[in-house]
């Protein structure tokens, strides 16, 4: 990760000024030295901004801080291995795939630096880790494509860490912010299979720097008391919100880029320091910033607009900051409609929202068939796959097969057209015994599917591999 440029002089006093007054002063005070006007201006780039560290926040709270849920998978600093695809039942982040069992890492970076350490892996299974920083911004990856498939050790460090890297370890990884998410993925060919990605994932290894050089653990950090996550369904709406974003903000070091913005958000208390509390407000600041949020949703539907006519593609909405170039909006878009999403170079996300006639999909009022002609299945280097969600949840569909998707390794089994191309039958009722290999089950109302893409050829990177349309199926390919 390249090293982050030295501030501007004058930037880093105009923040520091900002910031001081903020921690003299209580948010009731600050407020009211901000008009209502710019309290609604400021509250609208706070949620575009934040949203992304917000929603972030809940997922990593489920996981590694509530033990409480039945989501929870493991204290910060210890993989959690889930030898199993999701399901229905998982519901703690939306637009979950079904193909990779997940491995996850929650790191806590605060007193050192973390050991991780990747697997040999044969030729033929994808695998990755995704490193994600509270910006939800792609920092870095390990796997078959950007590490190759011999084991290897990397150094992963948070922002203040400047210390010397040891023997052995094949890369430096730098996270910006003081905690970050580890999210692995271990292609599951078939259930016949599970038993070669659990010795996989028993090759995810982390280790504080100082039980790698197997000193004594002497670095102590203070504990963290976890702010309570907004639910899914409030971050929209609630005041709380900007709550939440002052807290996670207290691990996320000013960028050089942001140091302006920041210094805005502090306007209204916004600047990561303890006591800052919206409900505390004068009432008009409060309504003026609850009226920049919905500003802020109405932009974002702008977006989608434009994402689901396909001028805005899912590579445009993930990757690293440099990748992004502060585009925060494009974050926002991101991370609400499938957070932890992949950079391109790594998958292709093609979404079907709409059928070929741009009318929004529902199988209580159509059947769909999607064909893939001769010599047009998706281009990848490692797999494809088409997964069913429900509408709006974006949760994976229950369904009497248990089937949530169809992928390339499951070609073999497909049922081929006469000219040897490939139909699949998305609808909710079932086409019959001999299309029963090409259904894709879908629910009885509003839906959409993604078509993912890993290790992307340069052909479906840059558009010139088209994916086929979603048509209303006629009455022959529907009929059971």
């Amino acid at each position: 990760m390249k090293t982050l440029p030295q501030r501007s002089a004058v930037k880093a006093v105009m923040l520091a000024a900002s910031l001081l007054v903020a921690a003299v002063m209580p948010g009731r005070t600050i407020a009211q030295t901000v008009s209502a006007a710019e309290a609604q201006a400021i509250a609208k780039e706070a949620t575009i901004y934040g949203f992304p560290l917000v929603d972030n926040y809940r997922v990593l709270h489920t996981y590694f801080v509530d033990r409480s849920s039945p989501e929870f998978k493991a204290p910060w600093n210890r993989i959690a291995n889930e030898a199993r695809v999701y399901t229905p039942d998982d519901k703690a982040i939306q637009t979950p795939n079904s193909d990779t069992p997940y491995s996850q890492l929650g790191a806590d970076l605060r007193a050192g630096p973390l050991v991780i350490s990747m697997p040999a892996v044969a030729e033929g299974r994808y695998f990755s880790a995704q490193f994600v920083d509270l910006y939800t911004h792609n920092f870095a990856y390990a796997g078959n494509r950007a590490t190759g498939r011999k084991a290897g050790r990397f150094l992963l460090a948070g922002p203040g860490w400047n210390g010397k890297v040891p023997e052995g370890i094949d890369g430096v990884i730098r996270s910006e912010t003081e905690f970050a998410f580890v999210f692995y993925r271990t292609q599951l060919f078939d259930a016949a299979d599970i038993e070669n990605v659990k010795a996989v994932q028993a090759g995810y290894k982390v280790q504080t720097l100082a039980e790698y050089l197997g000193q004594a653990v002497t670095a102590t950090v203070p504990a963290v008391d976890f702010a309570k996550p907004l639910a899914a369904g409030q971050e929209r709406t609630s005041i709380e919100f900007f709550n939440v974003l002052n807290f996670v903000l207290r691990f996320c070091p000013v960028h050089p880029s942001e140091t302006e913005l920041r210094a805005r958000l502090a306007r209204l208390g916004i600047d990561g320091r303890a006591g800052f509390d919206a409900k505390t407000l004068p009432a008009e600041t409060r309504a003026a910033m609850e009226r920049g949020m919905a500003e802020a949703w109405v932009e974002f539907a702008g977006l989608e607009k434009r994402v689901n006519a396909g001028q805005v593609k899912s590579g445009e909405v993930f990757g690293s900051r440099e990748h992004l170039k502060n585009n925060y909006l494009y974050r926002m878009f991101g991370a609400e409609r499938g957070i932890y999403g992949l950079s391109q170079e790594e998958a292709v996300y093609l979404s079907y929202f709409t059928d070929a006639g741009g009318a929004r999909l529902d199988a209580a009022k159509n059947r769909y068939a999607l064909r893939f002609a001769p010599g047009q299945l998706p281009p990848v280097d490692s797999f494809w796959s088409l997964t069913m969600y429900e509408f709006p949840s974006r949760m994976l569909v229950a369904n009497p097969l248990k089937r949530y998707l169809v992928n390339s390794p499951m070609l073999p089994s497909l049922q081929r057209d006469a000219d040897g191309g490939i139909t699949l039958y998305v609808q909710h009722d079932p086409p019959g015994k001999d299309k029963e290999a090409n259904w894709l089950p879908a629910p009885e109302g509003a839906f959409f599917t993604a078509l993912r893409l890993y290790a992307p050829k340069a052909e479906a990177i840059d558009g010139r591999w088209k994916r086929p349309a979603m048509k209303v199926a006629t009455s022959a390919e529907a009929a059971p």
